[in-house]
């Protein structure tokens, strides 16, 4: 028994994974012994969302608070130094395990209504690894009387090889950025990324480009999926993969933090959103689940 609370491993080819019983999400995602994620240790508290599913919200709601129905809600401010409520409300709740094989888990947890988010969701978490990698399916039911609002993203830190990500290469298929404010990072207005530090449409290194935004205008390749790629020096690195008209958004950031010199810029956070952020009070993108409703997506963690 980890701090995360049961694990299960799973086995596929080279592929090697670790999921964990807390919040149903990710600590080690491993191709031939190489990490495509960055990991934590089993008896280490999750460390700044890795591996995390976050719902029934991605990012931030601002202060809070949000009207929905004609009703006003108030957060827990889970990111108090800003006065926000940060990525949902499942990250440390406890999954059962429904299901397991050697190479796939399943998930499920019944979300309570609760002051701030009165909605009553079960959600189920697969993670399934196949050749391309690990693929995280996420479904939430609304078993509620009332509408309920709803977004959903994961938080992998993709790590593409030795080093930090001054040494990797990025892909990245968007054409729009949301600016935010410096202060609480929230969104602004869009604009275009075509000629900025922030377009990476055309692969080319990171180094000296600090990014923690929300991304739109999603280019999907031929077959319709859209892919991040994550490359270092010698050529191997990592991919996510998602289907853009299920998750239009995408949140990256180059983990800069100065201050923690083992954490800095270690990782790249790559999370496909639903809706941006502040969803909850823009309306933009959120996803109203009816009861009965149900609402699936899905992402694949692979390596290159």
């Amino acid at each position: 028994m980890s701090r995360g609370g049961a694990e299960h491993e799973l086995t596929h080819g080279g592929l090697r994974a670790v999921v964990t019983e807390v919040g149903g999400g990710v600590r080690l995602l491993q191709h031939d012994g190489r990490d495509l994620v960055r990991p934590y240790a089993a008896d280490e508290v999750r460390p700044r969302f890795r591996g995390s599913v976050l719902l029934p919200w991605p990012n931030r709601v601002a202060d809070g608070r949000y009207r929905f129905g004609g009703q006003d809600h108030q957060l827990p401010l889970t990111e108090p130094d800003r006065g926000n409520a940060l990525h949902g409300l499942v990250c440390w709740v406890r999954f059962d395990l429904l299901d397991s094989t050697s190479d796939s888990a399943t998930f499920g947890h019944r979300l309570v209504p609760q002051p701030g988010y009165p909605f009553e969701l079960d959600v189920t978490v697969r993670h399934a690894l196949a050749e391309d990698g690990l693929t995280t399916t996420v479904t939430a039911r609304n078993a509620g009387a009332e509408d309920a609002p709803y977004g959903v993203a994961p938080h992998p830190y993709l790590v593409a090889g030795p080093g930090v990500v001054d040494d990797w290469t990025l892909q990245l298929p968007v054409t729009e950025v949301l600016e935010v404010t410096p202060d609480r990072l929230l969104p602004l207005d869009r604009s275009p990324v075509a000629g900025t530090d922030r377009d990476f449409l055309a692969a080319r290194p990171i180094a000296g480009t600090a990014v923690d935004h929300a991304f739109t205008g999603v280019r999907p390749d031929p077959d319709g999926l859209a892919r991040v790629r994550l490359h270092d020096a010698t050529g191997t690195g990592v991919q996510c993969v998602w289907d853009p008209t299920r998750l239009p958004w995408l949140q990256v950031h180059t983990g800069d933090l100065p201050d923690e010199p083992e954490n800095d810029r270690r990782g790249l956070a790559v999370e496909p959103m639903t809706c941006p952020p502040d969803a909850f009070r823009s309306g933009e993108d959120l996803v109203v689940l009816r009861p009965g409703d149900e609402h699936t997506v899905s992402w694949t963690v692979g390596p290159l």
